[in-house]
């Protein structure tokens, strides 16, 4: 089982308790009304899906009910580390890349 860590009740629960709920730091448009259909269609719809570390906006949907941040691993699904929201994260997003096979390699 996953557990999670809540920065705001300052306690790892069972991941049940929890809702992802999509990218983090995604940037509100500071004039919405001034948007063409495709730039809001852009900012509502349309967002990153790296391999690697990707900080993501979850919900402790049955506990305090607050949002905060956290840096996921998308291929291991480790959290390495919540913060709220408003705060730096520690880590840096990076993406994982492919690791080139040995040329000439014989068995």
């Amino acid at each position: 089982m996953l557990y999670i860590f809540c920065p705001h009740c300052g306690e790892s629960r069972s991941e049940e308790e929890f809702a992802p709920a999509g990218q983090a730091h995604i940037a509100r448009p500071l004039d919405p009304a001034a948007c063409s259909d495709a730039e809001w269609g852009e900012y509502m719809w349309f967002r990153d899906n790296p391999r690697g570390l990707r900080h993501e906006l979850w919900l402790h949907a049955a506990g305090c009910r607050k949002y905060f941040n956290a840096t996921r691993h998308t291929v291991s699904y480790e959290i390495v580390e919540t913060y709220k929201i408003g705060e730096k994260p520690s880590f840096s997003e990076t993406v994982d890349e492919p690791q080139p096979q040995a040329q000439g390699a014989t068995a």
